[in-house]
């Protein structure tokens, strides 16, 4: 996993750095001497964990966490000489808080820690990804005496129909007993989006976009014509995730 060190004493990063060559898991890829070049590292380099002092020139360690975007967040482990910030700290989900002078086992144990920590979400995303449909993906449909082997990304449309959903592909409109919950959680989000409470659309069907009633929007899909409403709160997060 890939680590940053944050600490504007250079001889306490050098101390860490030397401790940290015990863990063959852990490559740390940079230093930081304060909050702002932190910061500007953990979105260049994307590090799984950092290790962060608390008490720095300029913004401290909480406000460096403060300042990140949500998907900027790796695992943290506060490094200090102050035992009074413990339970802030872990009131940003710190895996661990460790107190200078920093001892071989006391960072073992910090290690170890963070490594069920990485391992439980690495095995947690890999189900994720198993269980996701792509829309490179093949699906076997039936509805009543038809049945069809289709490519997923040939739907275009899936459209809730009480304790059934319409799958809308080619010409063809068959019904599959599941609800449009169920089949949200197995489609791709970054493929299917959810438009309304009866609607899943294909992104890469939408030929035009027009503005809609009470800050929706309105979506017409490429061939068929068909025209789907964004809800008003859906249009924000479609906004958010499309825009540049």
């Amino acid at each position: 996993m890939k680590a940053l060190l944050i600490d504007d004493e250079r001889l306490a990063r050098n101390e860490l750095r030397r401790l940290l060559e015990n863990f063959p898991r852990v490559e740390i890829v940079g230093e930081a001497a304060n909050a702002e070049e932190g910061k500007r590292l953990i979105e260049e380099l994307r590090p799984d964990l950092i290790f962060l002092d608390i008490q720095m020139p300029g913004k401290n360690g909480f406000e460096l966490l403060e300042s990140l975007e949500d998907d900027h967040v790796p695992e943290v482990i506060f490094t200090t000489a102050y035992d009074e910030y413990a339970l802030k700290a872990f009131e940003y989900n710190a895996l661990d808080y460790i107190l200078k002078p920093i001892d071989l086992p006391r960072l073992s144990e910090a290690i170890q820690r963070v490594v069920e920590e990485f391992d439980r979400k690495h095995a947690q995303t890999e189900v994720v990804e198993r269980n996701t449909l792509k829309e490179e993906d093949h699906v076997f449909i039936k509805d009543g005496e038809k049945c069809w082997f289709v490519k997923l990304g040939k739907v275009r449309l899936f459209e809730s129909m009480g304790n059934y959903v319409r799958l809308h592909f080619d010409d063809q409109k068959p019904l599959v007993l599941k609800s449009l919950n169920a089949l949200e959680d197995r489609l791709d989000p970054h493929v299917y989006f959810r438009a309304n409470r009866k609607h899943i659309i294909n992104l890469h069907w939408i030929d035009k976009i027009e503005p809609w009633f009470s800050g929706g929007l309105l979506v017409t899909l490429r061939g068929s014509g068909e025209k789907i409403e964004i809800s008003r709160r859906q249009a924000i997060r479609f906004k958010d995730m499309l825009s540049l």
